[in-house]
């Protein structure tokens, strides 16, 4: 008798939470180990780069990527910009992703895809069912204050957590009719801002610093690379384990994000919630992808006999 996973549409929701989201490599992976494959995957921020590699067959490679990706080659991704209202253009990634994960239109997809941004000016999100599902990333991903907004189709766009954190909504328009939702953010209010568990490495990612005058000649003198260290120290704090621009604007708008998240599932809650314990992991580790993913999968196992009642073997 064949199960009853494949007469039911499943959709998939992503949510936000930076690098914390390649714990969706592991939840996609741990699904498939239960012979739960959706059709349709909608994503927001991180969830939407995931999920655009899965819905293009592609997830084996960006998993390659992020388990190869070491600090310095997360630095050699960032492009300063002191305009166009971000710190960092992200260009330089968004290229790298896009040789990486192919660049594709919706409509070539095997899956249905759904990504979600956040227009800059009214703060409507806004679906992208269509076109440059690449461009649709890029929108999707611009933390504001720190990536550059994106000029897309008349407007400017910014990133999809801000109105719509876990797209459980878009899921359903595009007519799922399960739907299991990822929320990245849920243990992490009070610890986001904690990197005990990596104060070694954290100490790799700061800047040395010396007396004002010496700090004023490093910044007139600067190479590329000099450069680049100040950025790291700006963004991500200094030895006093002070926090970083990122850690500041990211953490203040998951917390924001929580709080929407909490609501609109309120409204319109999903049929499975997964939510990975992800708070010992820090907003710009994406060199932890081992973590994240391992953190998926075992969301993923204990979560197995919710999944398998509502989907496996549902009620007649």
């Amino acid at each position: 008798m064949e199960s009853d996973v494949k007469q039911v549409k499943i959709g998939l929701a992503l949510g936000s939470g930076a690098a914390r989201g390649w714990s969706h490599i592991g939840i996609i992976k741990g699904l498939a180990e239960l012979g739960i494959e959706p059709e349709i995957v909608c994503g927001s921020s991180i969830g939407a780069l995931v999920g655009a590699a899965y819905a293009a067959d592609k997830l084996d490679l960006l998993e390659a990527w992020t388990r190869s990706l070491t600090w310095k080659e997360i630095i050699r991704f960032l492009d300063p910009s002191l305009n166009g209202g971000g710190f960092i253009q992200g260009e330089k990634l968004t290229e790298f992703v896009t040789e990486s994960v192919d660049a594709v239109d919706f409509e070539q997809l095997p899956r249905q895809l759904g990504i979600v941004a956040t227009e800059l000016e009214s703060g409507r999100e806004v679906w992208f069912r269509n076109g440059s599902v690449m461009d649709a990333v890029r929108a999707s991903i611009s933390l504001p204050g720190l990536f550059t907004p994106v000029f897309l189709d008349g407007r400017w766009l910014v990133d999809g957590g801000l109105a719509n954190p876990v797209p459980v909504s878009l899921c359903r328009a595009m007519g799922a009719d399960i739907v299991i939702a990822v929320n990245l953010n849920g243990d992490i209010l009070g610890k986001h801002l904690k990197h005990d568990a990596h104060k070694g490495k954290q100490q790799t990612k700061t800047v040395e610093e010396g007396d004002l005058l010496n700090r004023i000649k490093s910044q007139l003198k600067s190479t590329l690379e000099s450069s680049k260290r100040d950025l790291v120290g700006r963004l991500f704090g200094t030895e006093r384990e002070t926090p970083g621009l990122y850690d500041v604007v990211a953490s203040s708008i998951n917390i924001m994000q929580d709080r929407i998240t909490r609501s609109r599932m309120a409204g319109d809650p999903p049929d499975v919630i997964l939510a990975p314990r992800m708070s010992k992991l820090g907003l710009m580790e994406f060199d932890e992808a081992e973590m994240g993913i391992n953190e998926g999968l075992r969301e993923v196992k204990r979560m197995r006999p919710a999944l398998e009642q509502l989907i496996i073997d549902p009620a007649p």
